[in-house]
Parts: C-alpha cells; structure tokens; sequence
C-alpha cells in the first residue's frame, strides 16, 4: 500500500468521526428537551457508515483505494418518553409532555469512542507522515 492511500483512507475516517461527534453533540444539546407532542420530540441521530471499496473511489476521482463515508443519518427507533406533567404550558390536553428519546450516558460513551477513533486517525497521518519524511531522509543520505 502507498502511504498516500494510507492520508486518504484516514482523512475520509477523520470526516466521518467528525460527523458522529457533531451527530452526538447535537443529541446531548437536545437531550433535555420538551414538546407538547410525540410527533414534535426530538429524536436522537445516529450516522450510519458505509465502507468505500476502491471501485467507488475512483469513480469518484480519489486516488486512494478505499475509505468511509456517512452513508446517512437516522432517527434514533427508540420511543420518546410521555411523561405527565399537568403544570407545564407544553402539556397536552391531557397533561403530558413528551421528552426527547436521547440517552445521555450512552451518548457520551458514543462521544468518547468516536474522539478516541478521531485521535487514533489522527494519529495514522502522524505515523505516515513520519514514514515519508524518513523515507526522504535514507534517499538523501
């Protein structure tokens, strides 16, 4: 493998955990919320990945030879809460409000291992960037 693949293949990874780490910030900041109906509560995103094989990449004009990408972002498929609360101004007629279905605990545990794959990425390019210029080194030497 080329360590130019190797800038690549980490730079689509790096995109792609920025992604999660955005997809959960965004269910942390919206994981107090209320709404007055179960269709109005916000539900959790979660990102999706797909591998990208080297067909694709060079149909898309990249000159490395595989990576990954955010395929797309879904709804977190677990039920928002309803939760009586008759004094709240969202209630329904009935008294209820709606809490949003974002777990807080696993969705900080989901923040720290995509930082954690973020780093590890970023680590990658630092390895391989060394590897070139000691490469360089021995060729001039």
């Amino acid at each position: 493998m080329q360590l130019d693949n190797v800038f690549g293949i980490a730079g689509t990874a790096l995109n792609a955990q920025s992604i999660r780490m955005n997809t959960t910030a965004s269910n942390l900041a919206n994981a107090g919320t209320v709404a007055g109906s179960e269709e109005e509560a916000f539900r959790g995103k979660k990102p999706l990945f797909k591998a990208l094989m080297r067909e694709e990449m060079t149909h898309a004009g990249a000159q490395f030879i595989g990576g990954v990408k955010v395929d797309r972002i879904v709804n977190d498929p677990t039920p928002v809460k309803k939760v009586w609360e008759p004094g709240n101004p969202l209630a329904d007629k009935e008294g209820y409000v709606f809490h949003s279905n974002v777990n807080e605990m696993s969705e900080m545990v989901d923040m720290m291992a995509a930082s954690r794959a973020y780093q590890n990425n970023v680590e990658v390019v630092n390895t391989a960037r060394q590897l070139m210029s000691r490469t360089l080194d021995i060729i001039k030497s």
